[in-house]
């Protein structure tokens, strides 16, 4: 029986030195320790069993959170929504869209839900699964936006986040995603 020969200690030594000093040059990923809390979640994306790392996502970006519901009478901003995705990604801005039925306007069958974003809008930003994102139920990562804001008062709120994981203004339902007002506070965000 052949053994397999053991790693030179001069290469363990060699890579038990440069990983951490890549780490302290800057080397590791950017999300690492420096995640802002209001991103430090893990979540599900829409009708998938993946979750998605938010600190990994957002990592040195602006973002626009959006509350949605499939049932609502303003889901057409999805187009609106992913438009600004399409112009504002390779500046990086995320677009995150985090289902909720806290206004009874979400689907129950996630499937149908996930129709009405990817198959109807043509959404390609993140989707989340639903949570809850006012009152005393709402999803931590809501609760922390509410916080720094005020809790959404309808579906397709929107808050705009800096990279720093802060606040900076939010945009009630009527406010469409192309809007010059939105628009500017998007640009503004990204040029700091």
């Amino acid at each position: 029986m052949k053994t397999r020969p053991s790693t030179p200690h001069s290469l363990r030594t060699l890579c038990t030195t440069l990983i951490p000093l890549a780490m302290v040059f800057g080397m590791a990923p950017a999300y690492g320790a420096q995640c802002a809390d209001t991103f430090n979640y893990k979540m599900r994306k829409l009708h998938s069993s993946e979750s998605v790392d938010l600190c990994q996502l957002t990592a040195g970006k602006a973002v626009l959170v959006v509350n949605t519901a499939s049932h609502c009478g303003f889901t057409d901003q999805f187009k609106g929504l992913e438009a600004l995705h399409k112009r504002f990604k390779s500046q990086k801005l995320v677009v995150l869209g985090v289902a909720s039925n806290s206004f009874n306007q979400e689907d129950k069958q996630e499937a149908a839900a996930a129709k009405v974003c990817f198959v109807n809008f043509g959404v390609t930003f993140t989707m989340l699964a639903p949570v809850p994102v006012k009152g005393a139920q709402a999803h931590p990562f809501f609760a922390g936006l509410n916080q720094q804001s005020s809790a959404p008062t309808w579906n397709f709120n929107k808050y705009l986040v800096d990279a720093s994981g802060h606040v900076v203004a939010k945009f009630g339902s009527t406010t469409s995603p192309t809007s010059n007002k939105l628009v500017k506070a998007i640009s503004g965000v990204l040029a700091q």
